[in-house]
């Protein structure tokens, strides 16, 4: 390992941090301000997935435009504990997650449910990955993700009442993976259970368009 290897541990940590507390930001302009600081990030920081040749050019990320409906109450039931296996595509080949839940919600009228993941290995965590019929479309096709906690990625995506199976999550939040932005990344993707038959125009859009 060299100087440069042990370093971007180093970076990797401060990204996470970095983006943590990004997604706690609070205040009326949260939203603003955290897209805002999101894309300082990913124009700045040595462990930005954009690639290097991009960032002088790079002028932010694309979004839909907030919009409160797609800020929702869901409510947390237990899931059954089966493995999934997602295969990434890249040289960490199979993740291996359990479904440790549904949210199910209401979503423009349409009923919804998300199974939310738990990595079988170290950490844990919280995921959950979706798609939708913007998908391959508005956004990316491989889909996108709503949080990850193992990543620091839920913040006010993800509020919780103590000890309450009711909770909300906030669809204005939802990202790309980092595959979206460059072929050198391999990402967990949505399975099928998680394909939302509605339009979620919130969040990150393509990267290009």
């Amino acid at each position: 390992m060299t100087d440069a290897d042990a370093q971007a541990y180093l970076d990797l940590v401060d990204w996470r941090r970095r983006v943590g507390d990004l997604y706690r930001t609070t205040g009326p302009d949260a939203l603003r301000r955290f897209r805002q600081g999101r894309d300082r990030l990913f124009r700045d920081h040595p462990q930005s997935p954009i690639e290097l040749d991009e960032r002088d050019a790079f002028s932010g990320l694309r979004y839909f435009e907030a919009d409160p409906a797609y800020r929702v109450t869901a409510h947390f039931e237990a899931g059954d504990g089966s493995e999934l296996v997602i295969d990434t595509g890249g040289e960490d080949g199979a993740v291996r997650y359990r479904r440790a839940g549904r949210l199910e919600f209401t979503l423009l009228g349409q009923s919804c449910a998300l199974t939310v993941l738990s990595l079988v290995q170290y950490a844990g965590g919280l995921f959950v990955p979706f798609r939708d019929l913007t998908s391959g479309h508005e956004t990316y096709g491989g889909g996108r993700y709503l949080f990850d906690t193992a990543k620091d990625t839920d913040g006010l995506v993800l509020e919780l009442e103590p000890r309450s199976p009711d909770l909300f999550i906030d669809f204005n939040y939802a990202y790309n993976a980092s595959c979206a932005y460059s072929p050198r990344w391999a990402c967990p993707l949505a399975p099928p259970e998680n394909h939302l038959q509605v339009a979620v125009h919130a969040g990150e859009l393509n990267y290009k368009s």
